[in-house]
Order: structure tokens, then sequence, then C-alpha cells
């Protein structure tokens, strides 16, 4: 007997499967800071906290399946604060971004069908790929170029009559590109013009540095019913753990049958929501000081990135993330030496490998994603630890 062909081809997450080698080495008393995972150490705030303290409901019922009113309603108010139209009509709460990039992939392509990604990309959109039975199409771009969007003519070199979406992530995980209003307006066009659907993964938009602006598909009037975002309030309220996301769409065929498929897994989680609710009445200016934390933190470790011999890194614009190439062969056996072997005053580093960012094979094995998520005083003794752990693995790989 065997299991199904996605079971045996679905993808270990490169985020998560070295978590056994860390529990190993905390156990053995090891301190180690983690760089690996989008998980920040920035405090969930008060108003959403009190919330989940104060849900006194009798009895935990089932909710609606597109999520509670007031809560559709308190994010399309948040957009409205950014430009963007948007009725609790064209929501659908989702058990996190995960569930709405499921829900976006089941709902604009068949099994077998396509979607182009430009590479490095989520880790995690190959999963869903796999769950949903398409074919990512790999798009791979450039640390040289700061991972910037190529021609239009390298998207319409990839399309097939199977081609159903494009997926764009800004700010972007891993990179930390933050995509431009022309870059978007290309993909844009170009997806009006093959009649594409377009996803966005927009959960990081807050976060966007030097001056720039976030812009989302979401202001194309050209795609305007093509168009599905992806929405979580993991990053944007610090938590991650409570697993409210949306997708959102103005197109009203896609909502439909997005919410057909959400009344099968019944509905999102009731305490979580109502703390959600919480959080978008405090409204956008909470996120200027965690911003510029961000940014700070961000500025820290790349100067210390940047100064270590034989690593390329180019500066994010956004998200709290850095793609960096490595002077190793194997980064992931660089990461299981650093959790197995390599100590520092009794503390060591884990990042995440990139490999498993790509869908090209081969694409990646020298390449890490650091999430700057630590306080800055870690991050500075995470980057003395990462220095000298690379010095005695380049001298053990030889």
């Amino acid at each position: 007997m065997e299991i199904s062909r996605r079971g045996q081809s679905v993808q270990a997450s490169p985020i998560r499967k070295f978590k056994p080698f860390a529990d190993a080495a905390q156990k053995a008393g090891v301190k180690i800071y983690f760089l690996n995972i989008g998980d920040p150490d920035i405090p969930t705030p008060k108003p959403i906290l009190d919330a989940v303290r104060a849900f006194d409901d009798p009895i935990l019922s089932y909710g609606p399946a597109q999520g509670f009113l007031e809560l559709r309603q308190g994010i399309a108010g948040y957009f409205a604060g950014y430009g963007i139209d948007l009725t609790a009509e064209n929501i659908i709460i989702t058990n996190g971004g995960s569930e709405a990039i499921l829900l976006a992939f089941a709902t604009v392509a068949d099994p077998g069908d396509e979607i182009i990604i430009p590479e490095p990309f989520y880790t995690n959109y190959n999963g869903y790929a796999s769950l949903a039975d398409l074919k990512v199409v790999p798009l791979t771009l450039k640390v040289e170029d700061g991972y910037r969007l190529p021609p239009a003519a390298d998207f319409e070199a990839r399309i097939t009559p199977r081609t159903r979406a494009i997926v764009l992530c800004s700010p972007n995980n891993p990179t930390g590109t933050v995509y431009s209003a022309e870059e978007l307006r290309r993909v844009a066009d170009l997806a009006a013009r093959h009649n594409l659907f377009l996803i966005g993964d927009e959960v990081y938009k807050e976060f966007v540095y030097d001056g720039l602006k976030h812009i989302s598909l979401l202001e194309f009037p050209q795609i305007r019913d093509r168009v599905i975002v992806v929405d979580s309030i993991s990053k944007r309220f610090s938590c991650c753990g409570a697993r409210i996301g949306a997708a959102i769409t103005r197109n009203e065929a896609v909502y439909g049958a997005m919410l057909r498929f959400a009344q099968a897994r019944l509905c999102p989680p009731s305490i979580e929501q109502k703390a959600a609710i919480a959080a978008y009445k405090m409204g956008i200016g909470y996120f200027e000081p965690v911003r510029q934390e961000y940014e700070r933190r961000r500025d820290v470790l790349y100067d210390g990135l940047a100064s270590i011999p034989g690593v390329t890194v180019r500066k994010p614009q956004g998200a709290f993330y850095m793609s960096v190439r490595l002077p190793v062969r194997d980064a992931e056996k660089f990461v299981l030496f650093m959790l197995n072997e390599f100590r520092l005053g009794g503390a060591t580093v884990m990042v995440a490998p990139e490999s498993g960012f790509y869908a090209t094979p081969g694409k990646g094995l020298n390449e890490v994603r650091i999430a700057y998520v630590l306080k800055e005083e870690d991050i500075r003794q995470a980057l003395i630890i990462l220095k000298a752990g690379l010095e005695a693995f380049q001298a053990v790989e030889k």
C-alpha cells in the first residue's frame, strides 16, 4: 500500500526540519540565537492580549465560514487607510495567511495547472502547490540585481496553455525586496494580456524602509477582477500563533469559490478573531515605531554581514529577512554544523538554508535566509558567533 503521490513528493519545511537538532542542542544547555524563522520578539500589543483574556462567551461555538463581520469590516477600514477601497464582502477570514494561499491556489487552478513564481520564494508555496496538485514554474532572480523583477518577456517565456496565475510577494520573503510601481504594473499588464490571475502575498506591507512606499496589487484597475491578496495579522501585530489571515478579492466568482472551500473547513477560530478585531482598532499609527525598530535591526545585521569576507548580501527594502550567499558549498551542512558542533561561549546561531526556497533543483545551495526578528544586542552577538562559525566550518569543509 502506498501513500499519495502528493504525500510522497511534498517538501519538508527547510525552516522547521532542523528543529529536532535545535531541540537537542537546547536540551544540552546551548543558547541558540534563532534567526531561522520569522517569529518576532516584539511583544504582542496589550489590546490584543486583553481581548483574549476578556473572552467570556458561555459557549465556544462555530462562527461564520467567512469570519466575523466586525473583523472583516475592520480589515476593510484598515485598507481604506492606505487608500484601497474594499468592503467586508471582499474579505474571507482564514486560518493564517497559509490557508489564504491554499484557497487561492485551489480556486484559480486545476490539478496539473501551472503557476509562475519568482524564486527564491516563501518555501511553503511549494507545499501548498503540492497539496493543490499544481506545478510551480520558477523564474530565478539574482542577488546581484537586488532580486528585481525581470522584463515581461521573461515571464512570457514561461507561460503555457496550462498557466493560470503569477504569484508575487512584496515586501518579499525571503529577499526583502519591495517591488516598485513600475515592476508591478509591468506584471499587471502582462496578466491582463494573457488572462492570468495575480496572487499577491502582502503580509509584510507595513515593514518598508528607506522612505519607500508599499504598492498593493489591489491598486491597479486593469487587474481589478483578477487579483487575490493574501493577508495576515501574524507579522503585522506580532501574533504568529493566533493563525488569523485573510483572502481578499473583488471578483465575485473567485470569492464564491473560496467561500465554498472555506465552508468545508467550517470556520476560523473565534477567540483569535476577537483579538484581531481589537488589533485593527489600534489604527495605522501603531506601526511606525515597530517599522523603525525593524529598520534599525536591518541596518545592524546588514552592516555585520557585509563585513564578513566572502559573504554576498543586498540590503533589503522591507519585511524582516535577508537572503545571504555564504562562502560555503553546502548551507544545510553549515546549519547542522552550527547546531551540532559549533559553540562560542556556550551559544550558537540557527539560520534557514535557502535551497528549499527554490523550485529549481541545485539553486540556493550556498545561500541562507536570516530573519532579523531579535533585538539589536542579540543580533550583534549572533553576528560574532556566525562569523566565527563560518571560519570554523570553512576549515572542515575544505
